[in-house]
């Protein structure tokens, strides 16, 4: 990688080599206006210096350096203008006269305006070209200095605010206005105006602990109670006297001499969280039959787990609380009353294993009445408003379909990415934090930008130019990883767990020579191990892509059999653009490559529990998992494989690289050279036949991976601590975090509803369905300041949970509350997921 000050050298570095270079640059610009990615300058690099030896002294040293981290160049003749990522989330922006070799740093401003005159000349030009600039908003924000820091908000945000509030005692003042605005339906929490200065807390807690030193360490907190409330002090403080004064130390040490640890730890005490509505508007959400629907895969099963495990944790933080609080989790999507097969048609729905959990599913409106067939996650923009307040986001798209920002006019029929990277823009500067699964979704690996990254500036030719769209170093990014149900995806050992109900099924699955609507295909040698893969039929998953390495690969041929999961048969059964071209594309290559025999491809599955039996059944034979993405922000089949102990091979390019250590708890492979991908494979297996350890080796390494990093518990536990502690970093950027709010809610009502409000859909005027009374619950369109407001609309229901209290709803008493929420938090995870993490007050009637 080049370092920054290398571009300063990079004058020097070009008229050293001037002759070569005079030439490449020639033919730079031979072709005219152009976007050039690095493969491309590479290629005309090696066919401009065709002698090896001479070419490899020409990129020694600083201009090699530079000219391999340049991720694209905008050639304008007689300039070009090159993008340059030193490393992740520090970029450079120059401009090279081919003629004269000179070199000027530019602005990421100017630099857009080079690609705008490649795609329109009028609107690079136009003086009235709307810009957009979030950063001006956040130049007194503190931000991480070093790349290998991105992602760490909160240890970074617990540092600055050990800042804070050391020196003089009465900095510790924003703590106690903070603890102060603390309660639970207008009963305050942990202080009441008694103690409202650092003095007064101090004193107090010296003499409580006192108090509380002398009771036994089991005593429940309601025998002291009302001594403490003399004192100052409310409930939330611990169930019992060891807690309380647990609590309390650590509050006495952070007033004295504040560290990040303190913080930390006090902060995931504290009783700041009761409620949390998820948004998961896309695909067909549903607990049973709707895995492998069109826009349906790995996020449904993904916020399931999660609402598990976060209920889990709330019951276990609220009771260490000393506090009699029942917590609501409530998962919001769409309802598609023409669903069939599932439960999507159903307004309310518990979740199953919680208590405290429910689906609230709201329509989609139209002019016409309630919408009723699926539509996909490209086309739902219209709708958002009618739908929900809430700040909208999901999987980015951005960065998976290359120059689809600059370029979007040729896509936006089919993806309407117009409306999908404003709405991106808007959400990820609106959340208070963002929680990602892997730190390559913020800003990718040394070589490729992340997809938070892509964001940094990009340019929309005729719509805006995003000069400072989102800065990775913001504190805002956390990382937290989901893992995976444990209860259902377990090593294939724990032999007493096995679901053998389901193994003369899989049996039947995996071996059966006959043709049916589950199955085609079959296996002829079934003493072979098997690879297999399990991932809806869309092009960014890659299937067919592994398809054709093993159709390729002779001796991969050999030594196993290939097992596909995903999509139908019969394209005319997807509604889905991608999904059929993908089933015709399969078809082609088990017929071109001659795979009858070698290859069984199995229908979408939707239950889980045999889903894991089945990783299990092909783990019995010794095989492997693949994984073959061209691109996977995590990759939750990837954890799914290795808990069951299935060695797995998985994407270079995204999350799995985080999740595997590479010929340790599985391996890497490049999507992108299937060769290389397929002989990794070969070598694998050709390793097990010669060393019968290898196989346990490499299971029992992934195993130990997931154990140590990729657990619900460790998902949630890091979920709620941020969640607390960006409530009081949310008050101190109070007045800064107002004036970009208010920004964003111009930026909203100006570009984004104009784009949504003109976007048409065929579906709308065809399939709507009869009005119902769920129509009666739409929500105006309101700007994105109404956000939480939204969510704790959403959230209305009975405290008891039962499904008849969501018939007596009344959204609209929700949509003003002047206390609807006390922070607000959107996290854009892994899959294609909306997340709104919220705290509601009084919301729950």
């Amino acid at each position: 990688m080049a370092s920054a000050a290398a571009v300063d050298t990079m004058p020097d570095a070009l008229r050293q080599s001037r002759y070569h270079m005079k030439r490449c640059f020639a033919r730079f610009i031979g072709k005219g206006r152009r976007l050039m990615k690095l493969q491309h300058l590479q290629d005309e690099i090696e066919q401009t210096i065709e002698d090896k030896v001479e070419r490899s002294k020409v990129l020694e040293g600083t201009l090699g350096d530079i000219l391999s981290s340049t991720q694209e160049a905008a050639v304008v003749p007689p300039n070009v203008a090159f993008a340059i990522r030193h490393n992740p989330g520090i970029w450079d922006y120059v401009k090279v006269d081919s003629e004269s070799l000179s070199v000027d740093i530019i602005t990421s401003t100017d630099y857009l305006k080079f690609k705008e005159m490649v795609i329109d000349e009028n609107w690079a030009k136009d003086e009235n070209a709307l810009e957009i600039d979030f950063g001006a908003f956040d130049a007194a924000t503190p931000k991480l200095a070093l790349s290998s820091s991105i992602g760490n908000g909160l240890g970074y945000i617990s540092k600055f605010m050990t800042s804070m509030l050391s020196g003089k005692t009465e900095s510790a003042k924003p703590l106690i206005d903070y603890l102060l605005t603390l309660e639970r339906k207008g009963e305050k929490l942990m202080i009441n105006e008694t103690l409202n200065t650092v003095a007064k807390l101090q004193e107090a807690l010296v003499i409580a602990e006192v108090y509380i030193s002398a009771l036994p360490k089991d005593t429940p907190y309601q025998n002291f109670e009302q001594r403490l409330k003399e004192m100052g002090f409310e409930k939330g403080w611990g169930e019992n006297a060891e807690r309380v004064k647990q609590t309390m130390r650590i509050l006495s040490e952070i007033i004295q001499a504040p560290d990040p640890a303190s913080m930390e730890a006090f902060f995931s005490r504290l009783p700041a969280i009761y409620n949390i509505v998820i948004f998961s508007v896309h695909g067909y959400f549903g607990q049973a039959d709707v895995l492998g629907l069109p826009d349906t895969g790995g996020q449904v099963v993904y916020i399931l787990d999660q609402v598990r495990a976060m209920e889990e944790e709330l019951l276990s933080r609220i009771k260490q609380q000393g506090l009699n609080v029942k917590p609501q989790i409530l998962v919001v999507t769409r309802l598609i009353p023409d669903a069939k097969g599932n439960k999507c048609n159903q307004e309310i729905e518990p979740i199953e294993n919680t208590t405290h959990s429910h689906i609230l599913r709201v329509p989609f409106n139209t002019e016409k009445g309630v919408l009723g067939p699926w539509v996909s996650r490209f086309d739902i923009y219209p709708y958002l408003e009618k739908f929900s307040q809430a700040t909208i986001a999901h999987a980015l798209e951005k960065s998976k379909y290359e120059d689809s920002d600059v370029k979007w006019r040729d896509l936006d029929s089919k993806y309407h990415f117009s409306c999908q990277f404003t709405a991106d823009l808007i959400a990820m500067n609106a959340a208070d934090f963002v929680i990602t699964s892997t730190y390559q979704e913020i800003a990718g690996s040394k070589n490729r930008p992340g997809q938070y990254e892509s964001h940094v500036s990009f340019t929309m030719p005729g719509l805006y130019r995003a000069v400072s769209g989102i800065n990775v170093f913001d504190p805002k990014f956390n990382i937290a990883s989901p893992g995976a149900d444990q209860s259902v995806y377990f090593p294939l050992t724990e032999k007493q767990k096995r679901l053998t109900k389901f193994q003369p099924a899989i049996e039947e699955l995996l071996y059966s020579k006959e043709d049916n609507d589950e199955h085609i295909g079959y296996l002829a040698d079934r003493k072979k191990p098997i690879i297999f893969s399990m991932a809806r039929l869309d092009i960014v998953k890659n299937i067919t892509g592994l398809t054709e390495w093993y159709g390729k690969n002779k001796r991969l041929r050999t030594l196993v059999n290939l097992v596909i999961v995903g999509g139908f048969f019969d394209p005319s059964k997807s509604e889905d653009r991608e999904e059929m071209a993908e089933i015709k594309k399969m078809h082609s290559l088990i017929e071109k490559y001659q795979l009858k025999g070698h290859i069984r491809w199995i229908a979408a599955q939707t239950d889980r529990y045999r889903n894991g039996e089945l990783y299990r059944c092909v783990a019995d034979t010794k095989g492997a998992f693949v994984q073959p993405a061209l691109y996977e922000a995590f990759g939750l089949t990837v954890i799914e494989a290795m808990n069951c102990g299935l060695p797995t091979f998985a994407t270079n390019q995204g999350g799995p690289t985080e999740i595997i250590v590479d010929g340790v708890s599985g391996f890497h492979i490049d999507p992108n050279n299937g060769d290389e991908s397929s002989n990794k494979i070969v070598d694998f297996f050709e390793k097990c036949k010669t060393d019968g350890r290898y196989w346990n080796r490499i299971s029992q390494g992934g195993l130990k991976r997931i154990n140590e990093c990729y657990t619900w518990k460790i998902y949630a536990n890091k979920m709620l601590n941020v969640g607390s502690a960006y409530g009081f970093w949310r008050q101190l950027n109070k007045e800064q975090k107002q004036a970009k709010q208010r920004y964003i809610d111009i930026f909203y009502n100006l570009q984004f509803r104009k784009m949504a409000k003109n976007f048409t859909i065929s579906v709308e005027e065809s399939k709507t369905a009869a009005p119902s009374k769920t129509s009666k619950s739409r929500i105006p369109p309101q700007p994105p300041a109404a956000k939480a407001e939204a969510a704790g609309n959403a959230a209305a229901m009975a405290e008891d949970g039962k499904s008849k209290a969501i018939q007596k709803l009344d959204y609209s008493r929700i949509n003003r509350a002047p206390c609807a929420c006390h922070w607000f938090c959107l996290c854009i995870s892994s899959s294609i997921v909306i997340y709104a993490l919220v705290k509601l007050y009084g919301m729950f009637k």
